[in-house]
């Protein structure tokens, strides 16, 4: 089959980004450390190769993942693709004081395990330069306060998989309420039993319903945090 003949280097650009997707979206690595390479060595702009060719071919696999159309195992294998691209940009990013959003507290909440949500939303979160925190799986809310004492974060998130362990959410930030930390911070609540009415029920700011709108409703507020200082 000629299709495997696909030459990196031969393709244009546009081309290139396109497959670049694709191979995201097929989890392989090396594709993507070479396209990450041969984009750089055209002059791409670090900031440029990682927006336009692995956040956003990480948003598809994002979209299609919450669509039930990718699973698991086939998330997992991209997101060590855009790991490993991520890798090769991290240092020049670093070097070229891409913009810093701000920072984020992440972690799935305490009796949930689950965390594959949570990590694409992380990376995303890396991805368009903001500093992630990520606190893992199965936090009691002490994990949550000792994160925002230790790393002053702009915006805490909670993951949930379960519908059990969704009201846990409301335990977490009645308790910043009780603390007097509530308004200080931006909450945004997200997983795949959850909707905008629960955000509003358990007093967060935001519902994302994916990673891509995470991405998104960060950046929101942190340009809102942005103009009150100003």
């Amino acid at each position: 089959m000629s299709d495997d003949e696909i030459i990196l280097s031969e393709l244009s650009d546009d081309e290139l980004v396109q497959q670049m997707h694709d191979d995201l979206y097929d989890g392989l690595k090396e594709e993507i450390e070479e396209g990450t390479h041969i984009l750089l060595e055209r002059g791409w702009e670090p900031y440029k190769v990682l927006t336009e060719a692995l956040v956003e071919g990480m948003r598809i696999v994002g979209e299609d993942f919450r669509d039930g159309i990718l699973f698991v195992p086939e998330v997992l294998l991209s997101a060590n693709a855009m790991k490993a691209g991520m890798a090769i940009l991290r240092p020049l990013l670093a070097a070229t004081n891409a913009p810093k959003q701000g920072k984020l507290v992440i972690g799935t909440v305490k009796g949930d395990i689950h965390d594959i949500g949570k990590n694409l939303v992380g990376m995303m979160m890396e991805g368009a330069g903001f500093d992630v925190v990520d606190l893992g799986i199965n936090n009691p809310v002490e994990n949550y306060l000792a994160a925002i004492e230790e790393h002053q974060p702009d915006i805490i998130g909670m993951s949930a998989l379960l519908t059990t362990t969704m009201p846990y959410m409301k335990v977490v930030i009645d308790t910043m309420k009780e603390k007097g930390i509530r308004d200080d911070f931006v909450v945004l609540v997200g997983g795949a039993p959850l909707n905008e009415e629960f955000g509003k029920a358990v007093g967060a700011d935001a519902y994302c319903r994916d990673a891509a709108v995470a991405v998104e409703t960060a950046k929101e507020f942190m340009k809102r945090r942005h103009n009150v200082r100003a």
